[in-house]
């Protein structure tokens, strides 16, 4: 090991100081958490994931053996969201996607989804294929009365056509929900994976059943990190328990390397209620294996 120690690593993600992302990957925080249904807290999360990334920079990752130093990637900072106007914010995260070419975005809560995806859309010309790691379904028609929270997001999704719901897949599940919510949600073609599923089944198991659904279509991943169990990762809005080791979700992510993904987003990290880093490590972490597949 030589060069920089870890503890004096750039403030970039995993220690990147190149800011412009043509012809790359880009890095970018989107700050946005006020439409979250119990702990708030989210916005500050993407300073908290680039910091807890410099556990990540001593070398290449030992699976793919890809090192992340090598990557094009830019980190290009944080998006600029409209203070406390959850659709003016929505329409600025959209216009700011809209102009890259591969976006890795640390949030933020789960609603910063929606503009990426109907940004991506709009790139890609076709609805996309999705993967999505959590612990809800969030198809929620509204949360409160709040058409746009965070568990609305895959609801507005599906109805306007950003994701194929016949090649979508959600991954974890294990919340409580009502009955017409989940029914809905199986009626547009969603395959759910619980996280009992996952249990029984396995990584390996899971990733081909993400293979056979997806296909070789262009495809988005959306990682709640509440998808984890509360040991794994307490710093979240809204925990439920019987999650996901975070090995589990490392071994499902190590083999998705079939999967023509287009963009990725890794939310719901809240600092305020972490515990010694390890829930901002977990979301790097992800972010990490995505960029190293």
């Amino acid at each position: 090991m030589a060069g920089t120690p870890t503890f004096a690593t750039p403030p970039g993600f995993l220690g990147v100081q190149r800011r412009d992302p043509a012809g790359g990957i880009a890095v970018a925080g989107i700050p946005l958490d006020i439409g979250t249904t119990n702990r708030a807290g989210a916005r500050d999360a993407p300073r908290a994931i680039r910091a807890a990334s410099r556990m990540l920079v001593d070398g290449a990752h030992p699976g793919s053996w890809v090192d992340p130093a090598t990557l094009p990637i830019a980190d290009i900072g944080d998006f600029a969201i409209a203070l406390g106007d959850i659709p003016a914010s929505l329409a600025l995260i959209e216009q700011q996607a809209s102009v890259i070419d591969h976006l890795v975005a640390l949030g933020g809560e789960h609603g910063i989804t929606l503009p990426l995806l109907r940004a991506l859309r709009q790139r890609v010309g076709a609805p996309l294929a999705l993967v999505h790691c959590d612990a809800h379904v969030d198809t929620w028609p509204d949360n409160f009365g709040q058409a746009y929270a965070h568990g609305s997001v895959f609801w507005h999704a599906i109805r306007e056509g950003l994701v194929d719901p016949r090649r979508t897949i959600q991954i974890g599940i294990r919340s409580p929900v009502q009955r017409e919510v989940w029914d809905w949600t199986l009626a547009q073609g969603v395959t759910i994976v619980t996280a009992q599923d996952f249990f029984e089944l396995g990584p390996p198991a899971v990733a081909a059943k993400v293979r056979e659904v997806v296909g070789a279509a262009p495809a988005y991943l959306s990682f709640d990190i509440d998808v984890l169990d509360p040991a794994f990762a307490p710093g979240t809005g809204t925990p439920e328990i019987g999650g996901l080791a975070s090995w589990q979700a490392q071994a499902l992510l190590r083999r998705l390397d079939g999967v023509d993904f287009r963009g990725m987003d890794v939310v719901e990290v809240l600092p305020a209620h972490d515990v010694a880093e390890i829930t901002a490590l977990a979301a790097a972490t992800m972010a990490w294996e995505y960029l190293c597949r």
